[in-house]
């Protein structure tokens, strides 16, 4: 029987490639040679890897001193005794805070172990509402509320979650037949559009490269986004939204495609019943969204003439339309405006980017009814990138329908007083 014995050689530090394979006599079969370097290679890796991977610290000190000195324990308790700077910090009022506190702490709030103090539901709507507000990166959160950044990130995900969960059946519901209704008399008031129920289009919300993704996100722009799409009303709130498609998709099929798109073309809203225009006993019209020309006309959605070859009532009616499909501008607008994460790319997995677009939006509309808008100062311009115009043709129903609309607005029923003046 032979006996075969390894010599390693103890070098400071690590496990050496070389080994002394001796043999009484003779030499070591090769394939138990390579057996014991293989062996040897993976040691060595895996004393690197728990080297790279030891912790210095098992609660950085500057971690450990987030309740003394983050921000939530100093700042928080300073702002709530001046209302404009937390207005300016948090982008709502105080009061606003506290009920939207109320509204998502059960969903928020974990439970303290014996080794730590959970972070609270306060300071975590608290982080959620800054990041939103400004769009900083996480390491920044990380330093200002003395949090690791994972934990950071945890947080955002989890409350953008339940900011929609707990507020979307209140505060962007599914329209039912007499809020359809209310919506259109709206945009008589505002827009003097009659039998219209809301304003659509879609914008690019700047994003930056998910991995393993290719060019499905990268956008006419040259720029990587996923497509928000939005109805709106008279009064800039979101009636219906749709997030998450490829930023490289062909943009009208992005409406057709989604659940909202669907609904609209084959008329699966509870919209109200076609009737007459105001001050007219011509047949029922039946009742519209408004869009740009990057949409495919139906039964249920109307957008501008061409821009070649326009008469008189075709320019007319383009203005009215205009005026209607401002709202949903302005909405977005007002969107970016109150937050500000939209005006830089969102560094954040693809799936977390969709629960912080949604939470933005639940909180547009949820802040419009609980703190009205001065009207003086609405942006018009949102800053972000519109539908690409493909140009979708439309059936000669529809284009009929439109005309309807036009010669409506140029007779004497439907005309406004500064119409020809405004063309």
């Amino acid at each position: 029987m032979q006996i075969y014995t390894v010599a390693i050689k103890p070098t400071e530090g690590h496990i050496p490639l070389r080994c002394c394979l001796e043999e009484r006599g003779k030499m070591m079969p090769d394939h138990l040679r390579f057996g014991f370097q293989a062996l040897i290679l993976v040691s060595r890796w895996r004393r690197r890897l728990r080297a790279r991977r030891r912790r210095r610290y098992w609660v950085h000190p500057i971690t450990s001193a987030r309740i003394r000195r983050g921000a939530f324990g100093v700042l928080f308790p300073e702002l709530r005794n001046y209302p404009d700077k937390f207005h300016n910090y948090l982008r709502m009022s105080v009061d606003s805070f506290d009920n939207l506190l109320q509204r998502v702490s059960h969903r928020i709030e974990r439970q303290d172990t014996t080794f730590r103090r959970s972070v609270s539901p306060a300071e975590r709507l608290m982080i959620t509402l800054r990041f939103l507000a400004t769009g900083e990166s996480l390491t920044s959160l990380h330093y200002q509320f003395r949090l690791g950044i994972s934990t950071v990130s945890g947080i955002i995900k989890d409350t953008c979650h339940a900011l929609w969960e707990q507020l979307h059946e209140e505060f962007i519901p599914l329209p039912n037949r007499q809020q359809w209704i209310e919506i259109s008399k709206k945009f008589v008031e505002v827009c003097q559009f009659p039998n219209c129920l809301g304003a659509v289009d879609g914008k690019h919300i700047r994003i930056i490269k998910p991995q393993g993704t290719g060019s499905e996100f990268f956008n006419y722009k040259k720029y990587f986004s996923i497509i928000l799409m939005a109805i709106a009303d008279a009064q800039y709130r979101f009636v219906a939204i749709d997030v998450g498609a490829y930023g490289r998709s062909n943009d009208s099929m992005v409406f057709k495609n989604s659940d909202m798109g669907r609904r609209v073309y084959n008329r699966q809203f509870d919209f109200p019943p076609p009737q007459p225009l105001p001050g007219t006993d011509a047949p029922p019209m039946p009742f519209v969204l408004v869009g740009d020309e990057a949409f495919q006309m139906c039964g249920n959605l109307i957008k501008p003439y061409s821009s070649r070859g326009l008469n008189q009532s075709k320019r007319i009616f383009n203005y009215r339309l205009t005026r209607a499909r401002r709202m949903v501008e302005c909405t977005f607008g007002i969107l970016v405006a109150k937050w500000r994460i939209f005006t830089k790319p969102i560094q954040l997995k693809i799936e977390t980017v969709d629960e912080v677009v949604k939470a933005c939006v639940v909180l547009h509309n949820y802040l419009l009814i609980k703190e009205p808008l001065n009207f003086q100062d609405i942006p018009e311009d949102s800053q972000l990138a519109s539908l690409e115009n493909f140009g979708m043709r439309t059936n000669v129903a529809v284009s009929r329908m439109r005309d309807s609309f036009a010669e409506y607005f140029s007779s004497n029923a439907g005309r406004v007083t500064w119409q020809d003046q405004m063309i």
